[in-house]
């Protein structure tokens, strides 16, 4: 297990208006915060002299290769249960772990219930991902590092699941910076802490972008260790996580998943708030599958206007097209797609409608190409 780097984003902080700190649990061998619970759950297992035939766990993410991973390290057998519809590369990453995996159940807790009666009929033990103490201080680690790495902090940011990993958090911090605010973060399709401990009833949602905290329910001891050890809690938005995701990706040159881009998401939806802070954010983790990060870059060049869609009807007549796309040259755009509508297009029979997939600057950018197609006589108009 790795002592992450927590070192200053002078860009995010001019962004935010605060300075900022990033923890990068992304860079831990498994990609994850993980492995920290799991290794002080199974050295505790280790320890402790009693007879252990073995590890199990339930998951279909990051915990499922920590404990597959620190159990290799340790010479113990691990089962990993996983509901049947588990992306395979996960299944694999966690078979080159050396686990043995059993696929089972439609869901989580199906799986769960099944690695519950394993541990029982095989004399395993179980390792929850997050409502076991031995885990949850393990998690504690990432909080002694911050505030050995910076030690005026006056607030850490983090994101929140099941709540294993910021009630560790918040103990360690308590116990030597009470001072120290602490806010959770957690999706707004999945904000069952924010429910639990503030008295809401936000609904919930079936599907995040920040899968590794889209918990239905949070456990038994997090939920009073949040209530107890956490300032507040916080929900944010898929826009303001993808945002955040390609922020860290292009600004830092790091790479998370949602859940690791939840606590700058946070600061990024609320600036006031954070404005003149010196705020700790943890990145705790980063296993997010390509072909979703290429959808949220593809989405982020859209909303930062740095890729656009520019539909233009004109006249269907030899060199049109080439007129229009001399013109959007001019104006400094990189034409990625073309599309030459006829038969489904609503305009007159001899009209043609074109629409252009463009790199751009900016929206501004995107206005100016509009007016200058505009102006060459065409009907032009973003969308």
């Amino acid at each position: 297990m790795l002592e992450t780097p927590c070192v200053e984003s002078r860009t995010l902080g001019e962004v935010s208006g605060a300075q900022v700190f990033l923890k990068f649990e992304n860079l831990q061998f498994t990609a994850s915060f993980k492995e920290r619970g799991a290794l002080n759950k199974l050295a505790t297992l280790v320890e402790s002299g009693a007879p252990l035939r073995g590890v199990i766990a339930a998951s279909a993410g990051n915990h499922a290769q920590g404990v597959a991973h620190h159990a290799q390290r340790l010479g113990l057998r691990a089962v990993i249960v996983m509901p049947v519809a588990t992306a395979t590369v996960k299944v694999e990453r966690t078979l080159g772990f050396g686990a043995e995996v059993v696929l089972h159940g439609e869901t989580f807790d199906e799986a769960r219930e099944h690695a519950l009666a394993l541990a029982d009929a095989q004399g395993l033990a179980f390792v929850h991902a997050f409502d076991d103490p031995a885990v949850i201080a393990g998690q504690g680690t990432i909080g002694l590092e911050m505030l050995q790495a910076v030690p005026d902090l006056d607030t850490v940011v983090v994101a929140v699941g099941g709540g294993g990993l910021i009630a560790g958090i918040a103990t360690a911090v308590r116990a030597l910076a009470p001072q120290v605010r602490i806010v959770g973060v957690q999706t707004a399709r999945f904000p069952a802490m924010v429910n639990a401990v503030k008295g809401t009833a936000h609904a919930q949602g079936t599907s995040t972008i920040a899968d590794g905290i889209a918990v239905g329910v949070p456990g038994t001891i997090t939920r009073r260790l949040v209530a107890e050890r956490v300032d507040d809690l916080v929900v944010v938005d898929e826009a303001d996580i993808e945002r955040a995701i390609v922020m860290l990706l292009e600004i830092e040159k790091t790479l998370v998943e949602g859940a690791g881009a939840a606590p700058l998401a946070a600061l990024l939806a609320d600036p006031p708030r954070w404005r003149g802070r010196k705020v700790g954010l943890v990145l705790c983790g980063g296993n997010i599958d390509p072909l979703l990060l290429q959808a949220v870059i593809g989405r982020g060049m859209v909303r930062a206007g740095r890729l656009a869609r520019i539909r233009v009807g004109a006249r269907d007549l030899p060199g049109v097209l080439a007129r229009i796309t001399t013109l959007v040259g001019e104006a400094g755009a990189n034409i990625d797609e073309v599309h030459h509508q006829r038969a489904f297009s609503t305009l007159a029979g001899q009209n043609v409608e074109i629409e252009l997939v463009l790199q751009t600057r900016n929206p501004a950018h995107v206005a100016a190409i509009v007016e200058r197609l505009r102006g060459a006589g065409f009907d032009a108009r973003s969308y």
